[in-house]
């Protein structure tokens, strides 16, 4: 039990590293394959590794670009979708408010209601005005200056610079961390053979063996869930931005890829697939039945993509039972946020992947199976 705590501690607190080192071993596992290809045309390690993660990169680049274009425009419209919420909000508000009163005249009789208005107080009465030959007798009161105080005015920040001036520490701890992992994705691609040969120089006899297989199973379970949901996300992202076009929403090149790859998210992906479309609709629809049909076809492109595909395309590679993955979620996600929820099942997998290769280890393999 001390054993544990201290590595769920160790996790927690070593989590930035952590999360960086595993990011930089999952893109690892994901590329190798395509530097095992320029190898077999007589490209050297090094410099196939070179190309593969440039050419890694300037999609990144690429993307990243596309997103900031649309968001740019995103930002200068941000005024038109505030009034938009503040009319629901009041909208919603009134609603309420009006069941609230005929909730109250249904269940209290008029009676009662009659008896409590008869018991509020009575509202004071006006002071009576005194003569005006009364009033010019009377001195006037002596008038107090009002008191002056220095005011400095300090020009206002925007809200997003001072979520950053607040979080500045923890962004530039990630943007730190972040820098590294091109250069962790290159040297591991770079020096796969003699990582793979050293690693398995540290086991004997049967155990290598074991290592080996571990090793190659970790790998492909790996590829096959990104490089698997990384489809299942594209085939989402072109049927959603297609339909968004369709409708009219604003920025389709934007809330589409977001739509899509959300709806990859176990359990909740459904209802955050859901929400930019909504979002972006507030300018354009008024009426109910729009957002009825989008949520309506986001729905089907989730049931098709996550009870279809995403069995043959993913299924065959990660044997986890669901209760496992949702108790995997929650650990991780406790731990490491946002990015735990990513790596989570991979993670999850590659530990089952273990146990099955280590008869010591393999009930707890079956347990953790479908």
């Amino acid at each position: 039990m001390l054993a544990l705590a201290g590595i769920i501690g160790l996790l927690y607190y070593g989590r930035v590293f952590l999360i960086t080192l595993a990011t930089a071993v999952v893109i690892a596992f994901i590329l190798e394959p395509f530097v095992g290809l320029l190898i077999r045309v007589r490209v050297p390690r090094a410099l196939a590794s070179f190309v593969v993660c440039s050419f890694a990169l300037a999609v990144v680049y690429m993307l990243g670009l596309g997103i900031y274009t649309q968001a740019a425009g995103l930002m200068e419209d941000l005024p038109k979708y505030g009034e938009r919420v503040n009319q629901i909000s009041e909208q919603v508000l009134s609603k309420m408010e009006s069941m609230e009163r005929s909730a109250y005249e249904l269940l209290v009789p008029k009676r009662f209601r009659e008896q409590e208005r008869q018991a509020q107080p009575a509202a004071p009465k006006p002071k009576p005005q005194t003569s005006r030959l009364r009033r010019s007798a009377e001195p006037p009161a002596p008038a107090t200056p009002p008191a002056v105080q220095e005011v400095r005015i300090r020009p206002e920040r925007p809200p997003l610079v001072d979520f950053l001036y607040e979080n500045l520490g923890s962004f530039y701890e990630i943007l730190l961390m972040a820098s590294f992992v091109p250069f962790l994705v290159y040297f591991m691609l770079s020096w796969w053979d003699h990582l793979h040969r050293s690693f398995l120089q540290l086991f004997e006899g049967e155990g290598r063996a074991r290592a080996a297989r571990s090793l190659n199973g970790i790998a492909s379970i790996t590829r096959a869930f990104v490089v698997g949901n990384f489809i299942l996300g594209l085939l989402l992202t072109a049927a959603s931005t297609l339909v968004f076009w369709l409708f009219r929403l604003p920025y389709p090149l934007l809330i589409g890829p977001v739509s899509g790859f959300l709806s990859l998210i176990p359990y909740v992906g459904l209802p955050l697939a859901v929400l930019p479309p909504f979002l972006a609709g507030l300018t354009v629809y008024k009426a109910m039945a729009p957002y009825l049909v989008i949520g309506t076809v986001v729905a089907v492109f989730h049931l098709l993509a996550m009870n279809l595909l995403y069995p043959k395309i993913v299924g065959p590679r990660v044997h986890l039972n669901p209760l496992v993955v949702t108790v995997a979620l929650m650990f991780w996600a406790t731990l490491w946020g946002a990015a735990g929820l990513i790596l989570a099942i991979p993670l999850t997998a590659g530990l089952k992947a273990v146990c099955d290769n280590v008869e010591k280890l393999q009930p707890y393999g079956k347990l953790l199976g479908d």
